[in-house]
């Protein structure tokens, strides 16, 4: 009888390590990709966007119905940021994290505001599958999927996805 419980009471320390390692992860995440993806979204800065990115990116619009590797990819921002006034922000919610020392796989939604705190302001939003690798003790894209499958992503959508700093939930 001792031995069952001491090896439950080991498994169970043992899934609770591996969950806390996963949130160390995302926590990694969290800082290393989505508060720079943000910063460099709200700054127009595609140094710091490209950052985030490894070279060997795959890029996916199923709106845009197109593939771009990395190059091609961040040069579309540079030249789009090129000029840009005004302002802008982006935030993530997620509904699916899974992380190892490696490698993730994250899916959720996004809001993108233009013209945030203007008369003209417009939000889009869009369902998004990224994977990251860590490189280099970094975590970087490696894939980035986003679609507002035909406009039907919006506020409710983005709503009743998990907030990204809420881990119990994955």
């Amino acid at each position: 009888m001792k031995k069952i419980i001491l090896v439950i009471g080991f498994l169970f320390m043992s899934l609770n390590f591996s969950f806390s390692q996963e949130y160390k992860h995302l926590k990694e995440i969290n800082t290393q990709v989505w508060d720079t993806f943000t910063k460099a979204f709200e700054t127009f800065d595609y140094t710091l966007f490209s950052s985030i990115h490894s070279p060997n990116l795959i890029r996916i619009s199923g709106d845009g119905q197109t593939i771009k590797l990395f190059s091609e990819y961040i040069e579309g921002y540079n030249n789009r940021w090129s000029n840009k006034n005004g302002k802008q922000t982006i935030s993530f919610r997620f509904f699916e994290r899974i992380a190892n020392d490696e490698y993730a796989s994250e899916r959720g939604i996004y809001k993108l505001i233009v013209n945030h705190g203007t008369v003209d302001e417009k939000s889009y939003y869009g369902k998004f599958h990224v994977l990251i690798k860590r490189e280099d003790n970094l975590w970087k894209l490696i894939m980035d999927y986003d679609s507002s499958e035909f406009n039907t992503i919006n506020e409710a959508s983005y709503n009743n996805a998990y907030a990204i700093d809420d881990f119990e939930k994955y």
